[in-house]
């Protein structure tokens, strides 16, 4: 089956779907508003099955809708990057690709885009710093840093990925023989597992009322310098963890981790990849944090 023709009515509902509006894919594409939804129209035809789920309240995304956007922004992304190549005339990327990551990031978001950066140019050659410890990018010799939590002043540029949102979690056999708390007061009974970004008053928030914090204080059972190590521990049986949700999302999937306190949330982690170039970034680096970008939104929507 020729797939060529179908290309652009991809590239429109990858439009559409980000922007989840007819009317604004079809002002940032400088097309009708009509001859938008002909083509998805006809796309839906072609295939034989429903994208777009149109109701009074907008529009939203069908489960095989779902499933072919992530495949059509790969491809928005891939004619960006091959115009931009062409304008540019820029050689094409070679030599070491240094970047620190922190252990969050590495299976679902990382690793995955830096496979695909290396099929795009296949002369680079990665070397990934993996640590839950901030990295300076000039000293350590290092291209780009993925870094969670607020920035601190400096002469890099941050580009922003997403956030993550903490959540309390423990074993299912630490809950059959500790109990689930039932509020938040009731943690101080249990074991709580810290990670070194974690001090003995954590932010809590409540899922009715996220503006408000809540300082708990709490005596922490263990503590540990690795998100791996913290999460090994609560797989081991050892205590209640408060983890990103998407470093735990495998482990909710196996159902070696379950959810506790589900009505409360720890704090909204802001992820950005920084780098240290000032004028114009190579190719690769666009191109790398646009697949991070990718893989990291991917990864939050899977939880």
């Amino acid at each position: 089956m020729n797939n060529i023709k179908r290309l652009p009515a991809l590239l429109i509902f990858a439009e559409v779907a980000k922007q989840q509006s007819f009317t604004l894919a079809a002002k940032q594409i400088g097309m009708s508003k009509s001859a938008i939804s002909q083509q998805l129209k006809r796309l839906e035809d072609d295939i034989g099955q429903q994208l777009l789920s149109r109701h009074t309240r907008g529009m939203s995304l069908t489960a095989a809708g779902e499933k072919l956007l992530g495949r059509c922004e790969l491809l928005r992304d891939q004619v960006d990057l091959a115009i931009e190549e062409l304008d540019s005339n820029r050689e094409t990327p070679s030599g070491t690709f240094a970047l620190t990551i922190p252990h969050s990031c590495e299976k679902d978001v990382v690793v995955p885009a830096l496979s695909q950066l290396c099929t795009e140019f296949p002369l680079i050659q990665p070397q990934l710093h993996v640590s839950d410890s901030a990295q300076d990018l000039i000293q350590n010799k290092l291209d780009v840093a993925i870094y969670g939590g607020e920035l601190k002043d400096s002469n890099y540029r941050a580009l922003p990925m997403g956030s993550a949102t903490e959540i309390f979690c423990a074993s299912p056999v630490y809950v059959q023989k500790h109990g689930l708390p039932s509020q938040l007061e009731q943690l101080q009974d249990h074991n709580i597992i810290a990670t070194s970004w974690q001090k003995n008053t954590l932010a809590v928030y409540s899922n009715h009322d996220l503006t408000e914090r809540i300082a708990l204080d709490v005596n922490f059972f263990a503590n540990t310098n690795t998100l791996p190590s913290t999460l090994e521990m609560a797989l081991n049986h050892m205590g209640i963890v408060l983890l990103p949700e998407f470093s735990v999302q495998s482990a909710f999937a196996s159902g070696q981790l379950v959810r506790v306190l589900p009505e409360f949330q720890g704090w909204q982690w802001p992820f950005y990849m920084v780098h240290r170039f000032q004028g114009e970034k190579p190719i690769h680096i666009t191109r790398f944090y646009q697949l991070v970008k990718h893989f990291f939104a991917k990864a939050n929507a899977r939880v």
